[in-house]
């Protein structure tokens, strides 16, 4: 069991009458210990509602109305947040106010009637495959571990995975020879994942150069594939950094992260010609809704079935 799973499971449960900053506590609990979600998503929840909190100040929650929750969707875009961080920001007051009136502190959930996240929903980034053929062939040996690194852009590239899914990979996940790792998604859902050649190439590298001189600063025996320079399991913080470096290096735009590696290989995988239902199993997304942002992306793709299939084309 995690330090933070311990920490929650010993809070006391908060009175009705408990302030806001308790019921957030309490909520945590619940979405930590009763949903299971993954320690990553239980903080972004927290994140967004202790933005909430300075906003609501001493408000009373049962007083709010619609209206009122509207000035709070206004006064996130004058902190000057990404839309899909304000989509994410009022589905957490969604969620949070539901779990309120299930407690009996709330007998209306007014955040219901906010609109949908997909008011806010922009298209995701994506890279074109020369940048992307740039973008994986950017590290070299004047870096401290090019191989490893190698085999980081070539996995989240290859896999689609997040990049906490990436830093949750261990040796007994990977099966080069048959060309498919197995990864923890959101949910604690298992999926299984397929590896390109030139992804298998370079984790092979990896594996055979840079690890063990890795893994022998902490232990030989350490379980999880991709360490970091003190021997550590590489966190995903350090594989933002790693992305960041690399985009830099190829003049790629700022903006990129992780997650653009993601939303790339869902666009590249449609442009191809993969089923939608066959890219939201490789994404692990639980809704084709999230996976149908990637058809508003390929536009070459739209026109090629437009050109084929419509009679005066």
């Amino acid at each position: 069991m995690s330090s933070l799973k311990r920490r929650l499971l010993q809070r006391p449960k908060p009175t009705g009458s408990g302030r806001l900053e308790r019921w957030i506590e309490s909520f945590q609990d619940y979405l930590l210990t009763e949903c299971h979600l993954a320690e990553n998503s239980v903080a972004a929840y927290r994140r967004d509602l202790q933005r909430f909190q300075i906003w609501v100040k001493k408000r009373p929650l049962a007083k709010l109305t619609i209206k009122n929750l509207a000035s709070y969707v206004g006064w996130l875009k004058d902190q000057g947040l990404a839309p899909s961080s304000m989509a994410r920001h009022i589905v957490s007051v969604k969620i949070f106010f539901r779990y309120l009136q299930l407690e009996g502190v709330l007998t209306e959930n007014v955040a219901d009637l906010l609109g949908s996240q997909k008011l806010w929903q922009r298209v995701p980034d994506v890279l074109a495959p020369s940048m992307v053929t740039e973008f994986l062939n950017a590290p070299n040996e004047t870096d401290p571990f090019p191989r490893r690194d190698r085999a980081l852009l070539e996995l989240l590239y290859a896999t689609g995975c997040r990049a906490s899914e990436i830093s949750q990979l261990t040796l007994s996940d990977l099966h080069l020879q048959e060309r498919y790792c197995r990864c923890l998604g959101k949910g604690n859902k298992q999926r299984l994942t397929p590896l390109g050649r030139p992804a298998c190439f370079a984790i092979a590298q990896y594996l055979d150069q840079e690890r063990p001189r890795l893994a022998a600063i902490t232990d030989p025996l350490n379980p999880w594939l991709l360490l970091s320079r003190s021997g550590k399991q590489l966190r995903r913080e350090a594989i933002w950094s790693i992305v960041k470096k690399y985009a830099q290096r190829v003049g790629a735009p700022g903006t990129i992260s992780p997650h653009t590696l993601r939303h790339t290989f869902a666009t590249h995988m449609l442009a191809g010609g993969a089923d939608l239902r066959h890219v939201q199993e490789l994404l692990g997304h639980a809704s084709i809704a999230t996976t149908q942002r990637y058809t508003h992306v390929d536009q070459s793709r739209l026109k090629m079935v437009h050109n084929q299939f419509h009679p005066r084309a």
